[in-house]
């Protein structure tokens, strides 16, 4: 893996409840400004999780507000092969992704022309800078064709939805790599809560897997780190087990359930793996409300004792430790997005003075 060695640093997931993509780069820069992200707004409608990465999808079709994939429209042949040979095309020449449909656009996500912008007038120095993309399994499960249907369960649409959204990532790691700064780039995979329940109980770890590692393919290729971030519990063995660099976790509900794995645990540590602690409450407004950096200080330094009683050396730890979130801060009120982006930053400064 990567020698990318965060110490500690904070990041954010990307979303924010304010309507102003400068506003919101004020505010990543105020209080992540080591490992930027560019930032999603929900409030506008084209910058949700499924719709932000759609265009590009073949057969995609708009009735009101609904979007789908029509697989009997005439023109779905075509566009789908259309697709195939954009693809192959990118993938032959890199260079053509900035004029292809895998490029993201200032519509639905102005947020990333925005950090670009702001980078390239910075005053401070930056560390890494971060992207993400809607996970392959939350986006396929979560667009549906002319029927209703989840269009993983349609091969050929899955393995298109999965290469688009492999080539918007590696379009992302090749643009934001022109700042000669580590570049990271997230998976974000809510959908992975519900892996093995009955509503996908027809998914197989082997196609989840094999979806997560295409797209990671994808973000190494162009020489970025692949992540995932999964904000409940899920089976974090296949995530341990994987090609990826980074693992976002909900570390403020969910550690007693991530700590279940001390083998892969382990092994993914000492490959050079990096643990993204979602230890800052997202969720609930009564957490936010009733939390401090101090008080999250000591939930985490009591976490670290547990992942270092499993043999795994408290300082291996913390090297290779990120501070964000537990979640994206976008449901949430603006005073409560405010608060959790203060301890996230702040939680971050108290670990790393404390090691010091």
């Amino acid at each position: 893996m990567s020698r990318f060695i965060p110490e500690c640093r904070p990041t954010l997931i990307g979303s924010m409840p304010v309507k102003d993509h400068q506003e919101a780069h004020r505010l990543v820069m105020d209080h992540t400004p080591e490992i930027p992200p560019w930032v999603q707004l929900p409030a506008f409608r084209q910058e949700g999780m499924v719709p932000q990465f759609l265009p590009g999808l073949p057969g995609l079709t708009h009735s009101g507000e609904r979007a789908f994939v029509d697989t009997e429209s005439e023109d779905f042949e075509a566009e789908l092969v259309a697709f195939y040979e954009a693809y192959l095309a990118c993938m032959e020449a890199p260079d053509t992704l900035d004029e292809s449909v895998f490029a993201l656009t200032e519509e639905t996500a102005a947020g990333f022309g925005t950090l670009c912008s702001g980078l390239e007038s910075a005053a401070a120095d930056f560390y890494a800078v971060k992207g993400q993309v809607t996970g392959p399994i939350t986006f396929a499960t979560g667009v549906k064709d002319q029927h209703d249907q989840a269009i993983f369960y349609h091969d050929q649409l899955r393995d298109a939805a999965v290469k688009l959204l492999a080539l918007k990532a590696r379009w992302q790691t090749r643009v934001l790599a022109k700042f000669g700064k580590p570049v990271i780039i997230f998976m974000d995979e809510p959908a992975l809560a519900g892996f093995g329940s009955s509503e996908f109980i027809s998914i197989t770890r082997e196609e989840v897997v094999a979806c997560l590692e295409e797209i990671a393919g994808a973000i190494h290729a162009e020489g970025g780190l692949a992540g995932v971030h999964v904000c409940a519990n899920t089976d974090w063995s296949m995530l341990l087990d994987s090609s990826l660099e980074i693992i976002n976790f909900d570390a403020y509900a969910y550690f007693d359930r991530f700590i279940l794995y001390p083998g892969q645990l382990r092994n993914f540590l000492d490959a050079g793996g990096i643990l993204a602690w979602g230890i800052v409450p997202t969720l609930h407004a009564e957490d936010i409300g009733k939390e401090s950096a101090a008080a999250l200080q000591a939930k985490w330094e009591g976490q670290l004792a547990q992942v270092a009683s499993l043999g795994i050396p408290a300082a291996k730890v913390r090297a290779q430790t990120l501070i964000t979130p537990s979640c994206g801060v976008g449901s949430q009120s603006r005073e409560n997005a405010l608060k959790v982006l203060e301890m996230t930053r702040d939680l971050s400064r108290l670990i790393r003075e404390n090691d010091g």
